[in-house]
């Protein structure tokens, strides 16, 4: 199984270089944030397996990331760092996702085996894993064949489907119209046909929000999705 990477979250430097550290050490690819804020932004381009977070973080702290994340229908696999004790705390951040809950002062070999227990628990081999594409708050699963906007479950017929697949599958690259007809509806030669515009928009109507507009017309050319 490939080296797991561990995002670390933490405005404190000395507990984030002491935790990247030990985590290196013990064979992690490793990436470090200062925050909720720049962390967020790291994960639009970053794919890791572990986020360990602090809590109390200012601005954002780390309870609200945890729930911006999981609302996004972001499931990567999170342990908290704090230094509050209070039951009603460790079962707040159990409500809003997290995997684990490490109270400060805490040892780093109690730290490493909590992070190779919930890698154990949440890591499947690739023949295994769900296939699923994700562009901004929307997450395509295809072995489940189920799409969700904002954690939320999005109703869309087989032939839209496919369109928002190959969207996905080419993020952030112009797909031309008569790639489209080719690959989701069969049609190779021009028709003059606007199925294409009438699915797009089809599509917009479910899943464009006042935050996101993702799916754009190049004029002339084709569509694309992204989330910038």
């Amino acid at each position: 199984m490939p080296v797991a990477c561990i995002l670390v979250v933490d405005d404190e430097v000395g507990i984030r270089d002491m935790v990247s550290d030990a985590l290196r050490l013990s064979h992690y690819e490793v990436l470090e944030a200062e925050d909720a804020v720049a962390a967020l932004a790291m994960l639009k381009s970053s794919t890791v397996d572990l986020l360990i977070s602090d809590i109390n973080m200012p601005g954002m702290d780390g309870y609200e990331m945890l729930r911006h994340l999981r609302a996004l229908g972001d499931t990567t696999p999170a342990i908290m760092l704090t230094a509050r004790h209070e039951k009603g705390d460790i079962t707040k951040g159990f409500r809003v996702g997290a995997d684990d809950y490490v109270t400060k002062p805490f040892g780093l070999e109690e730290l490493l085996l909590r992070v190779a227990a919930v890698l154990r628990r949440t890591q499947v081999a690739p023949a295994e894993a769900s296939r699923r594409l994700s562009c901004g708050p929307i997450v395509l699963n295809e072995d489940l064949h189920q799409v969700t906007l904002a954690g939320e479950p999005v109703d869309l017929s087989p032939t839209e489907f496919d369109l928002l697949r190959m969207l996905l599958e080419n993020q952030g690259r112009v797909v031309t119209r008569s790639r489209m007809l080719a690959e989701v509806w069969q049609i190779t030669f021009d028709t003059g046909t606007n199925v294409v515009d009438t699915y797009i928009s089809y599509l917009r109507k479910k899943l464009h929000t006042a935050e996101f507009d993702g799916i754009r017309t190049v004029r002339g050319v084709g569509f694309q999705i992204t989330d910038k």
